[in-house]
């Protein structure tokens, strides 16, 4: 039941990840492809470009957070595991622990972080998009990394279950 729950969850998440992924890229190469046009061949600049530009790559890159967790490639050492064959799986639940941690500071956190923002109703200079809008990625980041570290986790219960089973 919890495994099924996981995979909705799973494909819910991945729909996500890749369309604003996808589409979010887009507008960032369509703003910037007509800014440089402008610039070289009208001598005319848009400055909400490189605003939005910087938004996008701020966002895809918490978004990005989540796809790393579920593809397993966040940053790590692995020279111990190398070291130390056995210590792989002890290491890599401790690792999906310190995931887990992190998305419930960035969940706490990001939620403070919107909270001053919707107090505080500031926007960016140039598009005048409320801070509140942009600050909430960081608590649905930690949400979906937090999903993705379960997920994770429970695959690889899974996995051990099923290699302890077959001799």
């Amino acid at each position: 039941m919890f495994g099924k729950i996981l995979d909705f969850l799973d494909k819910i998440l991945t729909f996500f990840e890749e369309w604003t992924l996808f589409i979010s890229v887009i507008v960032a190469l369509v703003a910037l492809f007509i800014n440089v046009v402008l610039r070289y061949g009208f001598n005319y600049s848009l400055a909400w470009s490189e605003e939005l530009v910087r938004e996008v790559i701020i966002y895809t890159t918490f978004i990005g957070c989540s796809a790393a967790v579920k593809n397993r490639s966040m940053i790590k050492i692995d020279a111990s595991v190398q070291l130390l064959p056995k210590l792989k799986m002890p290491l890599t639940y401790f690792s999906n622990i310190v995931i887990i941690i992190f998305a419930g500071m960035m969940i706490y956190y990001g939620a403070l972080m919107v909270e001053l923002q919707h107090r505080t109703q500031q926007k960016t200079i140039i598009m005048e998009i409320p801070y509140v809008i942009l600050y909430l990625i960081l608590p649905l980041m930690g949400v979906m990394m937090l999903i993705r570290a379960v997920q994770v986790i429970y695959q690889d219960i899974v996995e051990q279950r099923a290699a302890k089973q077959d001799p």
